[in-house]
């Protein structure tokens, strides 16, 4: 069941992928994250209550509230927001090989906070998780158009490719998610109640959100036009992704964190499949993307076949 849980989830967030990038359009000033956010929150709201009136309403606990809380702010807005501002600046199919790194960290923390061991098919795994990144950088780099003889230009061009602020989002997102996942399976075994769970968790990620946004213009800005500006791309992409969040949590509910992070890493197939149906372009699609695309799914099977 939580697997097929962790497929859903994955094609609803490769789904989400590509609808914000039709979204986002060419100046790029409201990502939908807090728009995101709030569907996720309203979507939970309305499947707690509908459970509560139909089966009963379980007790909070201090320590479920906590986890779900702490949960929230790491995947609800670190996570959620990162990850948007990923695909925003490197794009849907890019920006989903990079969270190929989500399993890499899963595994690394449940090794260092939860005491598990690392076997032969964990090292290598994670190799080929972390190689696809890298593979995904070269790529980038090696992309640069700049004339042969130009040295200086093309080191120019190279540090401003690493400069892309994509390539430290999707790693920062990554290890938040993973955090957040930590966090949720904690959560849901002081309190198994998923929707409660992700509702929670949603309305402490938009109050931190509004509570940066006092602060940061970006924030502020994306906050306004949320509820300025209609964008039905964005509508989507925000449905999507809060569909994505209540499967992946339905999914902890009934398996390990690192299976479904594993069987979640398929996200980066979809995603560049509908890529092309949606926008029938195959300018994205090209070796170096494939090859860490199927690096990074190679890692996931290799991990996964551990069980």
């Amino acid at each position: 069941m939580g697997e097929w849980l962790a497929l859903l989830s994955a094609c609803c967030f490769s789904a989400s992928n590509v609808t914000i990038i039709r979204g986002i359009g060419a100046k790029g000033e409201d990502n939908g994250a807090f728009l995101s956010i709030m569907l996720t929150a309203a979507i939970a709201a309305a499947l707690w209550l509908a459970q509560g009136m139909q089966q009963g309403w379980r007790e909070p606990t201090p320590a479920g509230v906590a986890w779900f809380a702490g949960a929230g702010v790491l995947t609800i807005f670190v996570g959620r927001v990162f990850s948007y501002a990923s695909i925003q600046h490197l794009g849907a199919i890019r920006a989903s090989v990079a969270k190929r790194l989500i399993p890499l960290f899963s595994i690394g923390l449940a090794v260092l906070l939860l005491g598990e061991t690392l076997d032969a098919s964990m090292l290598v795994g994670m190799l080929l998780i972390g190689s696809a990144f890298a593979v995904l950088i070269l790529q980038a780099l090696n992309s640069v158009d700049v004339e042969p003889q130009a040295g200086a230009a093309r080191t120019a061009s190279w540090m401003a490719t690493l400069g892309n602020l994509g390539f430290y989002y999707g790693p920062v997102s990554s290890l938040a998610y993973a955090l957040g996942y930590i966090a949720r399976k904690q959560g849901l075994t002081a309190l198994p109640d998923p929707a409660f769970g992700t509702m929670l968790g949603s309305v402490v990620g938009g109050v931190v959100f509004v509570l940066v946004a006092c602060f940061v213009t970006s924030y502020r800005t994306a906050l306004q036009r949320t509820f300025s500006h209609f964008n039905p791309w964005l509508l989507l992409a925000g449905v999507l992704s809060s569909a994505g969040q209540l499967l992946y949590f339905a999914a902890l509910n009934h398996s390990t964190i690192s299976r479904v992070a594993m069987i979640s890493s398929l996200e980066a197939f979809v995603t560049i499949f509908l890529t092309v149906v949606v926008t029938r372009s195959f300018k994205q699609i090209n070796g170096p993307v494939l090859l860490a695309a199927s690096l990074g799914v190679a890692g996931t099977m290799v991990l996964l076949v551990r069980w």
